[in-house]
C-alpha cells in the first residue's frame, strides 16, 4: 500500500493519500479542520499520488472534517478536475462532510457537463465503497 500524510498547521488536521492495492483505488481521507490553502495543497497532492498510481476510481472520504470545507470551486473546476480526468480518473465517490455546505457536489450541480468521470455523493464510507466495487465490476 502507497501512502502520503499531509499535515496542515495543527498536526491533527491531515490529508492522508493512500493507494489500496486490494481495492485498486486511492482513498483521500480528511481529518480535522481544512482551511481553503491546505485543502488545496492535499487535493494537488491527491493528484501526485493519481499520477503514480493512475488509479481510475478515487474514494474522497469527507467524513471527518470540522467546520466549512474547501469554497473554492472555481480551483476544483479549473484546475482539479481536467488534470484528474487527464490522470485517467473514472469514478469518485464523494463522502460528504458531516456540516456539508460548498464542496465538489456544486461542481455537479454548476456544469453537469463538464465531470468527465462518474461522480456519486455519499453520507456514508461503506456506501461509497459498494458503489467503487459495483463500477469496477463493469
Amino acid at each position: 500500500m502507497f501512502q502520503h500524510i499531509l499535515t496542515f498547521a495543527n498536526p491533527q488536521d491531515v490529508c492522508i493519500n493512500e493507494y489500496d492495492e486490494a481495492n485498486g483505488w486511492l482513498r483521500a481521507t480528511w481529518r480535522g479542520f481544512v482551511n481553503n490553502q491546505d485543502a488545496t495543497k492535499g487535493a494537488s497532492k491527491t493528484l501526485e499520488v493519481m499520477e503514480i498510481t493512475h488509479a481510475p476510481c478515487l474514494l474522497n472520504d469527507n467524513s471527518q472534517i470540522v467546520g466549512p470545507w474547501f469554497d473554492s470551486v472555481e480551483w476544483l473546476e479549473r484546475v482539479w478536475v481536467p488534470q484528474a480526468a487527464k490522470l485517467g480518473l473514472r469514478y469518485i465517490a464523494h463522502v460528504m462532510p458531516p456540516d456539508a455546505n460548498a464542496d465538489i457536489t456544486t461542481v455537479a450541480i454548476r456544469h453537469p457537463d463538464q465531470i468527465p468521470f462518474e461522480l456519486q455523493i455519499f453520507r456514508q464510507v461503506a456506501e461509497a465503497e459498494e458503489w467503487l466495487h459495483t463500477c469496477q465490476e463493469r
